[in-house]
C-alpha cells in the first residue's frame, strides 16, 4: 500500500473540460498507511481511511478556494484545514469534489504518520504561488 503526492489523472480531464468547478464543494479525507492513493485514484473511498476521536468519516469541507498565477503556473489552494480536540494518525490525503460524484482531485503523502492526540490536527498547506498545493506549470 502506498499513498503517492500527485493530482490525479481524472482531475486532470476534468479541468480540461470545466467539469470541476469553483462554485463545487471540496472536501479533505484523511487516511492510514495502509492506503492506496495516487493517480489513478478517481473517487472518495472509504476504505483505510482514519478512524479517531473528533474525525468523521468524509472528512472535512475545504474553505477558501483560491487560484492564481505565480509566473507560468497556475495554483490552486484552500484554507488549511483542521481537526480539534482530535486524537488521529494519518499517513495522508485526498482532496476530492463532493458535489461531483466524490471524484479525486490529488492526493498527498505526508512523508510518514502524523499524530495528534487530544488537540488539534492540522493539514498545512503550501503558500499560494508557484509552489501551491495544486498545479499546473
Amino acid at each position: 500500500m502506498a499513498i503517492t503526492t500527485t493530482m490525479t489523472n481524472s482531475y486532470k480531464q476534468d479541468v480540461l473540460s470545466g467539469t470541476q468547478t469553483s462554485a463545487d464543494t471540496y472536501k479533505i479525507a484523511l487516511y492510514t498507511s495502509l492506503a492506496t492513493l495516487d493517480a489513478s485514484t478517481t473517487a472518495y473511498s472509504s476504505t483505510n481511511e482514519v478512524v479517531g476521536t473528533n474525525y468523521t468519516a468524509g472528512g472535512a469541507t475545504l474553505a477558501g478556494f483560491t487560484t492564481g498565477l505565480s509566473g507560468s503556473t497556475a495554483y490552486l489552494t484552500f484554507t488549511n484545514p483542521s481537526w480539534s480536540t482530535s486524537t488521529i494518525t494519518a499517513r495522508g490525503c485526498l482532496i476530492y469534489n463532493s458535489s461531483k460524484s466524490n471524484k479525486s482531485v490529488a492526493a498527498y503523502d505526508f512523508g510518514g504518520d502524523v499524530t495528534s492526540t487530544a488537540g488539534t490536527f492540522t493539514v498545512n498547506f503550501p503558500a499560494a504561488g508557484a509552489s501551491g498545493l495544486i498545479r499546473i506549470a
